[in-house]
C-alpha cells in the first residue's frame, strides 16, 4: 500500500521518526558500516522504500539512487541485487529515472542483464523497461542487449524473465 502524508503521521506518531530522518540515518548507516552483511540488509531496506511514490523525493535528496548505482558496481552479490531492486522499484518515476541517467546508471544496469543472480537480471530488466524512452533508447537498444534479452524471451526456464523480456521486445523493438 502507498503511503500518503496523513497515513504516514497516523503510522508515526507523536514521537516517531520521520521519514525522511529515517531514511537519512539508513544511508548514514550504510556508509559508515564495514560488514557486508549489514551493508545488505540496509541495502535491501532501502530497496523496500524504493517502490513507495511517497519516498521518491526523499530518495532524490538522499542520494539513494546512487547509493544504488554503487551498489551495482560491487563484487558482493547480494549488494548487486539490492541495488538493481531499488533502480527498478524507483525507476517508474521520471524524475527518479532522470538522476539514474544522469549519474551513468544505464549501462550498469545493463551489466546486471548478465548477472548469475536471476532476480538481479529481472530487476534490471525491469528498470530498462520503465526507462526506455527516445532519450535513452540508443544507449539501451544496442544490438547486444537486445540479443541477450531475445535470448530470455526464448528460455522457457524462468517465466517471469521470459515475459519481462517479451513485454521489452514488443514495448521497444519494431
Amino acid at each position: 500500500m502507498f503511503t500518503n502524508h496523513r497515513r504516514q503521521n497516523e503510522r508515526t506518531g507523536r514521537y516517531g521518526t520521520p521519514r525522511l530522518r529515517y531514511l537519512q540515518e539508513l544511508v548514514s548507516q550504510f556508509q559508515n558500516e564495514t560488514s557486508e552483511e549489514i551493508k545488505e540488509r540496509i541495502a535491501a531496506h532501502l530497496a523496500n522504500f524504493s517502490y513507495d511514490p511517497y519516498n521518491y523525493s526523499f530518495l532524490r535528496q538522499l542520494n539513494v539512487l546512487e547509493l544504488f548505482l554503487d551498489c551495482i558496481t560491487e563484487s558482493n552479490e547480494r549488494l548487486v541485487e539490492f541495488g538493481a531492486g531499488g533502480i527498478c522499484n524507483s525507476s517508474v518515476d521520471p524524475a527518479n529515472a532522470a538522476v539514474i541517467v544522469e549519474c551513468g546508471g544505464i549501462p550498469l544496469i545493463i551489466t546486471c542483464l548478465s548477472s548469475p543472480i536471476k532476480s538481479t537480471v529481472k530487476y534490471a530488466l525491469a528498470a530498462l523497461y520503465y526507462m526506455c524512452n527516445p532519450l535513452t533508447k540508443d544507449t539501451i537498444l544496442k544490438a547486444e542487449v537486445i540479443e541477450l534479452i531475445r535470448r530470455y524471451a526464448m528460455a522457457g526456464s524462468d517465466e517471469c524473465l521470459h515475459n519481462l523480456a517479451k513485454a521489452f521486445l514488443e514495448k521497444h523493438v519494431p
